[in-house]
Formats: C-alpha cells, sequence, structure tokens
C-alpha cells in the first residue's frame, strides 16, 4: 500500500523534504507505527520523530491519534503540535 506523506515546519526541516510517497510493511498498522518505521530509518528522520510526544498526524481533512489505524490512509500529515492566539 502506498501512502503519501506530507510533512510541515520542524518535521519538514529535519527530513529535508516534504512529501514522500512509502510502502510501510504490513505491521506497520497505525500512525504510531509509522513514526516509529519512519524513525528507524535514522538520519533527519530520527531526529524529525525523537520526541514522539511533539508529533501531531492527519488522515485526509481530520486529526488522528497516535493508535488510529492507517489502512486505506492515501495521505498523511505529520507535523509539530499547531499553537495559536
Amino acid at each position: 500500500m502506498a501512502i503519501e506523506l506530507l510533512y510541515f515546519a520542524r518535521v519538514r526541516e529535519a527530513i529535508g523534504r516534504s512529501a514522500e510517497t512509502v510502502s510501510p510493511p504490513a505491521e506497520v498498522a497505525t500512525v504510531a507505527a509509522l513514526v516509529d518505521w519512519l524513525a528507524a530509518r535514522g538520519g533527519g528522520y530520527a531526529e524529525a520523530f525523537a520526541d514522539r510526544a511533539r508529533v501531531r498526524a492527519a488522515i485526509g481533512d481530520g486529526f488522528v491519534t497516535p493508535d488510529a489505524p492507517i489502512a486505506g490512509a492515501r495521505e498523511i500529515a505529520l507535523f509539530p503540535p499547531v499553537t495559536g492566539g
């Protein structure tokens, strides 16, 4: 299953790209497992996802929790927490 990943802000800067298409292995079934799989790539990925508590995700147009399943997802965005005033 190919998934388009979109990276924003600090995540994009650490990885050095704004998007890529990946095909994670079947055992990568949740957002948390996807982030772990990406971090295991090392380099900028390890840096971007070192603090899992500071990574948020959206599948399609909706924010999701780390335990959200990724089956059937075509696009997942990964980004730091959003603050505003």
